[in-house]
């Protein structure tokens, strides 16, 4: 049994639709799911081809006599087995060629196009904690729209079919070579009437609040794009992107790298030799932390998962924190002469083992 999709139900039809009738359906799902006006929609293509696979059969009246009567499996090798785009624009060229404010040229398809309008670039500056969690932004931008009470008419320059034609002698004969109309740019229309505030596409500026959605682990200067967001395409054209150029405020305390935050902490001497509970900044809130006796400069202190999302979902990074003991440079005379009682101590003197165990050894421990 066919896992097609009834003809009749594709084209939004009744079994009783006159020729007319399925024609002028066929033309609205032709403009509707149109590649020209949905270049970045597999699925309006597959639609496309659908509609027209259901009108080739249902226009002609000896194969829409075999489907009635046997369905799917009555029509001798189905529609589409090879059957590509330029097919069907070649065979419908008179659909597409009114549809689209053009005659079809040399009887074939249009050649006229839907004209993109040019992208908008912001920048939105985010807080490592906003980067952290996500954010929802709302921006203001001043984009071109289509005014109200903008006709338009088919093209003087090429008659509508988007496309000039020249014919060159050589000495093989005459070459005829086609570029896009640079009157409409290829859009086959031209503007006929329009607003006096507006510009020679019929456009004018407007304000525009939009709603941004950033997604978790973001980075600097990383580039996203709002699809249909940016100006108005000439003559009824599609939109252009909104381009969201990220800008990381730098935090104060925190240091990012990659997916890690680093932190520097200063511990006392007397801290760093007894041990002490040191509290932090992360990137929502504050965590405790603890030096244990004897810790060295230079000791890296890992909070796992403490860090930033992965952009690609691939899990959560870490809050590193370096800490640093520091010395005291102002003795009165009873604490220096406390240290040069001391000096020879061997508890005050550096271990090999500590200086074995210095950068590669910090780098060990991390990754354990």
């Amino acid at each position: 049994m066919s896992s097609k999709r009834d003809y009749y139900e594709v084209l939004g039809v009744s079994r009783s639709a006159s020729d007319a009738d399925i024609k002028s359906a066929y033309r609205k799902l032709a403009l509707k799911y149109h590649p020209d006006k949905n270049p970045d929609d597999p699925s309006a293509e597959e639609k496309f081809k659908e509609a027209a696979e259901a009108y080739e059969v249902l226009s002609n009246s000896d194969k829409k006599a075999q489907y009635d009567r046997f369905g799917h499996d009555g029509l001798k090798g189905g529609f589409g087995g090879g059957m590509n785009m330029d097919d069907i624009f070649s065979q419908f060229g008179d659909i597409f060629g009114s549809a689209f404010g053009g005659g079809s040229f040399g009887g074939a398809r249009s050649n006229s196009r839907v004209v993109k309008g040019s992208n908008l670039r912001v920048k939105m500056k985010l807080t490592l904690e906003e980067i952290s969690s996500g954010v929802k932004k709302k921006i203001k931008v001043n984009k071109l729209v289509q005014a109200e009470g903008v006709s338009f008419k088919s093209c003087n320059s090429c008659n509508g079919s988007g496309r000039i034609s020249r014919v060159t002698q050589t000495f093989l004969g005459a070459m005829q070579t086609q570029s896009t109309c640079n009157t409409c740019q290829g859009a086959g229309q031209m503007i006929d009437k329009k607003p006096s505030d507006t510009d020679a596409y019929g456009l004018r500026k407007q304000e525009e609040v939009i709603e941004i959605e950033i997604p978790a682990g973001v980075e600097d200067e990383m580039q996203l794009s709002v699809r249909g967001k940016g100006n108005a395409g000439p003559f009824n054209g599609v939109n252009g992107d909104l381009i969201v150029v990220i800008e990381e405020i730098e935090h104060p305390e925190l240091k990012r790298e990659n997916e890690h935050v680093h932190y520097e902490a200063v511990v006392s001497f007397s801290d760093a030799v007894l041990g002490a509970s040191l509290e932090i900044p992360t990137l929502n809130g504050k965590a405790k932390i603890k030096i244990e006796p004897g810790t060295q400069s230079g000791k890296i202190l890992r909070l796992k998962g403490k860090g930033l999302p992965s952009i690609q979902g691939y899990g959560m990074g870490d809050l590193l924190v370096h800490v640093h003991v520091w010395t005291p440079n102002n003795l009165s005379k009873e604490e220096k002469s406390w240290f040069e009682k001391n000096q020879d101590n061997p508890n005050f003197l550096p271990k090999e083992k500590d200086k074995a165990g210095g950068f590669f050894s910090r780098i060990r421990d991390y990754f354990s």
